[in-house]
């Protein structure tokens, strides 16, 4: 029997083990396409793939307001930066000061992944400290067959903008959402997708989840797709609550 191994994607390292899209054209590693609703694209940027790249992003516009501005550190009138030339912060901690204060309670040390991870980790990580993984992959005998990416509503504005267009759906609990789910080529049809969806409701489940919607794709090439079909959560325990022609929502109650 093959053995199977479910991973959470909470560093670089677990991060590396995302297979690529069968087609070459797609990447899971570089998709912000449900992270960004208006720019948000599922293409393959390699750039995207080294370090720093999360942080590159175009320098905003200055205001004129030094408490708004990017710049601010360099405007001696504002009392709450440090830097050249301005007056020290007075609500912020002593240079000299003590990093340990014996009389104050320890907090624990919040999971984080580098300030220059790569863009999408560095997305699948922003939840890490409350929410917990956004992501998991699949391994069969340590080979990555299957990916998986979820998470509460408020983390993917693509989705809230398509959940808008049905007001039938209910407000109240706001569900959680599987976004993607994708297997290489070599591994379909031998269940993989089907168990790793299992697993990740049941992980929402005990996260406090009491739903989980997808929002499948019709009339698109199974490649060209990171939310199968309706078909496909149907097999996996959902029901189809908006029959659209071509932006369907299935829900499973939790």
């Amino acid at each position: 029997m093959p053995e199977i191994r479910i991973v959470d994607v909470t560093d670089e390292s677990s991060f590396a083990l995302i297979p690529r899209c069968a087609d070459p054209g797609f990447d899971h590693r570089t998709c912000d396409y449900w992270e960004d609703a208006d720019r948000g694209s599922k293409a393959a940027r390699l750039s995207w793939l080294e370090r720093g790249a999360a942080t590159d992003a175009p320098a905003r516009p200055r205001t004129g307001n030094p408490f708004l501005d990017d710049a601010a550190k360099e405007n001696p009138f504002n009392p709450f930066a440090a830097g050249r030339g301005s007056a020290a912060n007075p609500f912020a901690p002593a240079r000299d000061e003590p990093d340990d204060n014996p009389f104050a309670p320890h907090r624990p040390t919040k999971p984080a992944v580098a300030a220059d991870a790569p863009r999408k980790l560095a997305l699948l990580a922003r939840g890490l400290a409350v929410f917990g993984s956004y992501a998991k992959v699949m391994l069969v005998d340590d080979v990555a067959v299957a990916w998986t990416q979820f998470g509460p509503l408020s983390a993917y504005p693509r989705a809230l903008r398509l959940r808008e267009l049905y007001p039938q759906l209910p407000d109240a609990p706001l569900p959680a959402v599987i976004t993607c789910i994708a297997t290489t080529r070599e591994a379909r049809e031998l269940g993989y997708a089907q168990r790793l969806v299992g697993t990740v409701c049941g992980d929402l489940a005990d996260r406090g989840f009491s739903a989980v919607e997808a929002y499948p794709a019709r009339g698109v090439d199974e490649d060209a797709t990171s939310a199968a079909t309706p078909e496909f959560w149907v097999a996996a325990g959902f029901a189809v609550a908006v029959d659209d022609e071509r932006f369907p929502v299935v829900r499973r109650e939790l």
